[in-house]
């Protein structure tokens, strides 16, 4: 993203043994389950942690770099070690975290990896091991911003990693049997991107809002998921969830009405109201049969700190995801 949470950071409650969802101050959110227990991971310094056993009630389990890795200073000046916009994966015997290294509204970024061969913090083989750059762009050379990645597999069992941020809108690269990089010769594409004002400098990030790219596999299309607008303004913020999907994962992305999402395309899923004026950058996931949809809102009634929020995503009559309503999980402030 442009800007992640620094003012609404986790410090309130890294004293606190457990946490109710309502508790928790979070930005960008990706959830998996290992072994029966879920595990959360999250924009903060060195990336927030925690775990739980029912989506609901949460144990904060740590950061997942208790020391930053050094290159990330050195690649990206003014970082100061809040990593954004994490995303995990399970994959032939490791977790791959992809994470997001940048500075605000500057396109000097990179995107890392670290893997780990469990997400049980008591295990004697809880080690998470960071392997470095993935993918790097570089103001005044790219119109393009490595941050918001995701990881998703083809129908041949190919990877790819979608990501981007602002400029030049969404991109998708292929990345090679380990995962960790881009395979050679590359292989790239624009699969989303919003207008952008000619008049504004490469430098910035322009009037394009689109970020935050996750694809999900259901109904034998690639859907892709991405925000719309402003994040991180509190109540003032109105991100919202948009889609399109396509049978092949390189696109193109139509949206209900046939526009191609790299043409400005996409159909709502889901906006702010006024509890929650805006929310986004969503993940799908499905534990049990049941797809959830999981993300982050501005909370109003609580100065506009962004709260998690998981709620279960049905599909109407032509295959397009509905969130369910009534359907949501504790992850908002009770009165």
């Amino acid at each position: 993203m442009i800007k992640k949470a620094g003012t609404y950071g986790l410090f309130i409650f890294f004293g606190l043994t457990t946490v109710t969802a309502q508790q928790m101050y979070i930005h960008d959110p990706v959830v998996i389950r290992e072994n029966g227990t879920y595990h959360l991971y999250c924009t903060h310094k060195g990336i927030a942690g925690f775990s739980s056993e029912d989506l609901s009630r949460w144990q904060y389990t740590g950061p997942v770099f208790r020391e930053i890795p050094e290159w990330t200073f050195r690649m990206v000046p003014g970082f100061e070690g809040h990593i954004w916009a994490p995303d995990i994966s399970y994959h032939e015997g490791l977790f791959y975290l992809y994470y997001s290294v940048s500075t605000y509204e500057k396109n000097t970024s990179c995107i890392g990896i670290a893997t780990n061969t469990t997400l049980d913090t008591d295990s004697n083989r809880y080690q998470w091991m960071d392997r470095g750059i993935v993918v790097q762009s570089i103001q005044g050379r790219d119109l393009w911003n490595a941050i918001d990645p995701n990881l998703a597999f083809n129908t041949d069992g190919r990877a790819w990693l979608c990501f981007g941020s602002f400029w030049q809108g969404i991109k998708l690269v292929k990345l090679d049997s380990s995962l960790l990089r881009p395979e050679k010769p590359e292989e790239w594409y624009t699969i989303a991107r919003r207008h952008r004002s000619d008049s504004i400098p490469d430098a910035r990030p322009g009037d394009g809002a689109i970020e935050a790219p996750f694809i999900f596999r259901k109904n034998d299309y690639f859907y892709l998921l991405v925000s719309f607008d402003y994040c991180c303004r509190g109540v003032n913020s109105n991100y919202k969830i948009m889609v399109g999907r396509s049978k092949d994962i390189r696109g193109p992305y139509l949206d209900k009405d046939g526009t191609d999402m790299f043409r400005g395309g996409g159909s709502l899923v889901m906006a702010g109201d006024y509890r929650f004026p805006g929310l986004g950058h969503c993940a799908v996931e499905t534990f049990d049969d049941i797809d959830y949809l999981i993300f982050h809102a501005y909370d109003a009634e609580d100065e506009g700190r962004p709260v998690l929020r998981i709620l279960e995503l049905s599909w109407d009559e032509q295959l397009w995801p509905v969130p369910v309503k009534g359907s949501e999980l504790n992850c908002t402030r009770s009165k």
